[in-house]
């Protein structure tokens, strides 16, 4: 059955700019039964948003972009059963050390209900603001999954990499989740990215939205998942829905959620849908979760 998820990008909006009680929207989802709530990383934006590769970049400069992992923390403690995620967390931009451990720690907290987003972003600046290189940032990446993986597993443990290294250290607590956080990866579906995903994750989480380019990508990665001894029915998959708007520029839930089939067909096992673009405020949140709910459902049949 697919899944569904809620993105809590600029939900502040509908509380004078205070995401606190976004947390509240949170439990809401969580007792409506949708399945996943994401949010979006920047830890600083250069001004250079023209270079944004996906179209106008939604934000202007003075956009408020609350820390993912600390927000998911909050979130843990107020819900019980919906699952906590990104789209994507910048890792290259934390220590891998430290990402393995907060990671860990907020699987615990949550017990066991992290399903962690990763990916590169865009901005040179956003690296160099950070003091980490641009360049060898792909090669940072797989190290940084290679290091959580290890951590979460061994003790002592021992890793010599061209971006970190260390020598017989002790990271705990581990994830609850056996085998670790599950890992999904946002990365374009080039040959090599589809090499990383298969290899180092369990997850992809494509910018297409295209159901028929989303097969053929799917395709690759099921197969490259076979190739590596692993199942290719537990690659998942989560596209954010386009959002459909009628002619007078009002946004059309029912017309968005109409590409959900096509979709699944293509191997997608989660959509995503911003509630901020098709809620007028959060009075209209509770109706439009249960919505999303129901599409489970009747694509099922």
């Amino acid at each position: 059955m697919v899944q569904v998820a809620i993105g809590l990008y600029g939900l502040q909006k509908w509380f004078g700019g205070d995401f606190a009680p976004v947390v509240d929207l949170a439990h809401r989802a969580d007792e409506a039964g949708v399945d996943q709530v994401s949010l979006t990383d920047h830890v600083v934006m250069g001004e250079n948003l023209d270079k944004y590769p996906y179209g106008r970049f939604p934000s202007g400069l003075d956009f408020p972009w609350f820390e993912p992992l600390t927000v998911l923390a909050a979130i843990a403690g107020a819900t019980r059963r919906i699952r906590l995620s990104t789209g994507v967390l910048i890792a290259p931009l934390r220590p891998a050390v430290l990402l393995a451990k907060q990671l860990a720690t907020l699987d615990v907290m949550s017990r066991g209900r992290v399903t962690i987003g990763l990916g590169l972003g865009w901005q040179k600046e956003e690296y160099d603001a950070s003091g980490v290189p641009w360049e060898g940032r792909y090669t940072r990446l797989e190290e940084q999954i290679r290091v959580c993986k290890l951590l979460w597993s061994e003790a002592p443990a021992s890793f010599k990499g061209s971006t970190v290294s260390f020598e017989r250290i002790h990271a705990w607590p581990r994830p609850v989740q056996k085998g670790g956080v599950p890992i999904w990866l946002g990365l374009a579906p080039s040959e090599r990215n589809i090499e990383r995903i298969a290899e180092l994750g369990d997850g992809w989480i494509p910018m297409e939205k295209n159901p028929d380019l989303l097969a053929g990508h799917i395709g690759r990665l099921r197969h490259a998942f076979v190739a590596r001894g692993r199942d290719p029915q537990g690659l998942a998959v989560r596209v954010v829905l386009g959002a459909v708007f009628r002619a007078d520029g009002t946004p059309d839930l029912e017309a968005t959620l109409a590409a959900v089939p096509a979709l699944v067909a293509a191997g997608v096992t989660m959509v995503e849908v911003l509630p901020l673009v098709f809620c007028r405020g959060p009075q209209e949140f509770d109706a439009f979760c249960q919505r999303l709910v129901a599409v489970k459902r009747e694509v099922a049949t």
